[in-house]
């Protein structure tokens, strides 16, 4: 996958990060700047060094967060390479170039409140963040970035159908280090927006929730998932709409 194939997805997690704004947005803005008594885990009091230290936790939070995104994309990524190659089928990576920008129409929608159906697909992942749920009692308080960094290394693995949609992109790279790549880049694309939160607190959260703003994301992200339909029924290969779909990997 080339880095120009990489835009579209870090612009996916770009603009969808109005929805990890209502996710992960009220936690981070809450360990890093607001009073000890409206923090929703026991956390140790902080002196007003405020700017550094929230900082600190929050780009510890983003980078704990963004890790798992990684993780969870090579995992992904290995396995519909291994499949692939037991099958010794090629078509079953086209077939997934088809899918990952189907899943974008499907996100687009979602982010604009058209169409509730990656809500199904977040409710089936609540079963494995029950499980890793009870590792928080090791990391509060959450008085040092250290375990801000643990505390996003487990949120990135919360059930959103934001994230299980690129990860059908990083699935289908298939290989470890591209399906990788893909999460980190979609991981980049959600920094902006949630350093901003970390910082600035519940006021820009308000604003993000806006329907306009949510409405006005998700038809630019449903944009790119129907260019990239657009791309694969014309066989539009090498052409200026490469910048704006996702494609599929090298191999």
């Amino acid at each position: 996958m080339s880095a120009l194939n990489l835009i579209p997805v870090f612009m996916v997690g770009l603009l969808g990060s109005v929805h990890c704004v209502g996710m992960c947005g009220g936690i981070v803005s809450a360990f890093s700047a607001a009073p000890v008594a409206a923090r929703p885990f026991p956390v140790a009091v902080m002196t007003q060094r405020a700017a550094t230290d929230g900082m600190a936790r929050v780009l510890a939070y983003n980078t704990g967060r963004i890790a798992s995104y990684m993780t969870a994309g090579a995992l992904a990524g290995g396995l519909a390479g291994g499949a692939r190659t037991l099958a010794g089928l090629t078509a079953v990576q086209a077939g997934g170039y088809w899918l990952a920008n189907l899943m974008l129409v499907i996100l687009g929608l979602y982010l604009m409140d058209a169409w509730r159906g990656l809500a199904k697909l977040e409710a089936l992942g609540q079963g494995l963040w029950q499980r890793a749920r009870p590792l928080m009692r090791f990391i509060v308080p959450i008085d040092r970035p250290l375990k801000m960094l643990a505390l996003g290394a487990l949120w990135g693995w919360l059930p959103c159908g934001m994230v299980y949609s690129v990860l059908m992109t990083a699935m289908f790279t298939g290989t470890k280090a591209e399906g990788a790549i893909v999460m980190l880049a979609f991981g980049l694309g959600t920094l902006p927006m949630l350093l901003a939160m970390g910082m600035a607190g519940e006021r820009l959260r308000a604003a993000l929730q806006t329907r306009a703003v949510r409405v006005g994301a998700g038809l630019i992200v449903l944009a790119f998932g129907l260019l990239g339909l657009v791309r694969a029924a014309t066989g539009g290969q090498g052409s200026w709409l490469d910048a704006l779909c996702i494609t599929g990997g090298v191999h």
